[in-house]
């Protein structure tokens, strides 16, 4: 009948909370209980943390287990939580010996076999740990790379609780690191080149100033006339992104990919479809929300192709950003800020069926669609 105590993040937006994860062991009936003000995801982590404990030779008293995420009123969701919540159980277990693990954030996802799988947002997780001056951050092996981006904070990344476990002071058979086992992070892809267009010299010149400067541009022209490929190759003649700009980046990514993310110093480039809803341009969702394409485009270019034909409501969404460089996203629970400094281009056609220019003969448009 012991009292041990882990940490672990919540994230809300790219702000994170630090959570205090407590867990007792009474002589009460066996169960498994969490509280704490978690979502459905986060209440199954109880049956995972039972079944990585067993498969990984630790397994846990049949007694009353109870875990408790502190401070209640925050909202916790997702399944990043599990690792914290089994080395709690562990240590207060008496599994686990080394009293280090108090001053330990431990973020992870638990298979059923012991597995650490990658989670999302682990890049803004530990940056809130070192903001809240922890010294020690066990993240899950495939989140190593992006995690180690921030300096300041020792950043240790293994793929099995028992590893883990172990260095903890646990008795236990540890099962080999699978690191060896994975591939090597793709080649950079070859970049689209101004060489590769003929002609357009005036174009050309048009979005070098504009790449120089970091303005935004609007281009207006027949369909064929290679808007599209002009602003493609736009991106590929900014300067790279430094270290600051990357790790930027990186956090904006980590929250929308679920794969693991590879740092890039290339600047993004985000060509949405005309179709687009508000909430895929700004961000949201339920729970924490999730940022959207403006915020991917963040030290980047956001071209809108066909401008004219994008929702009015989407067009006047960028406002907030082109002034502030931010975008707002307002909860009942609290305000997510997000980055969203990018450089706007867009192109357009003359009219409705894009032939409206020279004489305008070739145009098939009635005035009020050409007005419009």
């Amino acid at each position: 009948m012991k009292l041990a105590k882990t940490h672990a993040i919540s994230l809300f937006g790219l702000n994170g909370t630090v959570i205090e994860v407590e867990a007792d062991i009474s002589s009460n009936l066996p169960g498994f209980v969490l509280v704490g003000l978690p979502d459905a995801s986060l209440n199954e982590s109880t049956a995972r943390v039972r079944a990585a404990t067993v498969n990984s030779g630790l397994a846990l008293p049949q007694r009353k287990i109870t875990v408790n995420l502190s401070p209640a009123s925050v909202p916790k969701q997702g399944s990043s939580f599990d690792l914290a919540i089994a080395m709690a159980a562990l240590k207060a277990a008496g599994l686990v010996t080394d009293d280090r693990v108090v001053g330990t954030m431990f973020l992870g996802e638990l298979a059923l076999d012991g597995r650490i799988k990658p989670i999302r947002g682990v890049l803004p997780m530990v940056m809130a740990a070192r903001e809240r001056d922890f010294q020690k951050v066990i993240v899950p092996l495939a989140n190593l790379a992006e995690a180690s981006l921030i300096e300041g904070i020792e950043v240790l990344g293994f793929d099995h609780l028992s590893q883990v476990a172990a260095l903890f002071g646990a008795k236990c058979q540890v099962l080999p690191s699978s690191f060896g086992e994975r591939s090597e992070p793709d080649k950079e892809i070859a970049q689209k080149c101004f060489s590769e267009v003929l002609g357009q010299n005036s174009a050309i010149e048009a979005l070098t100033v504009a790449a120089a400067g970091g303005h935004h541009l609007l281009m207006v022209g027949p369909p064929g006339a290679g808007k599209t490929m002009l602003a493609e190759r736009l991106a590929t003649i900014l300067p790279r992104l430094n270290h600051q700009q990357v790790v930027e980046n990186l956090a904006i990514q980590s929250l929308t990919k679920t794969e693991v993310v590879s740092p890039s110093n290339l600047p993004p480039f985000m060509a949405p479809h005309q179709t687009a809803s508000l909430a895929s341009m700004v961000g949201g969702g339920s729970g924490s929300p999730r940022p959207g394409i403006i915020s991917l485009a963040n030290n980047g270019i956001l071209f809108l192709d066909e401008a004219p034909e994008f929702q009015t409501p989407v067009l006047d969404s960028l406002r907030q950003p082109l002034e502030s460089g931010r975008i707002t996203i307002s909860r009942a629970s609290g305000q997510a800020n997000f980055p969203a400094r990018f450089q706007l281009v867009l192109a357009a056609n003359p009219c409705p069926c894009g032939f409206s220019v020279g004489s305008g003969k070739a145009c098939s448009c009635t005035g009020g669609q050409r007005a419009k």
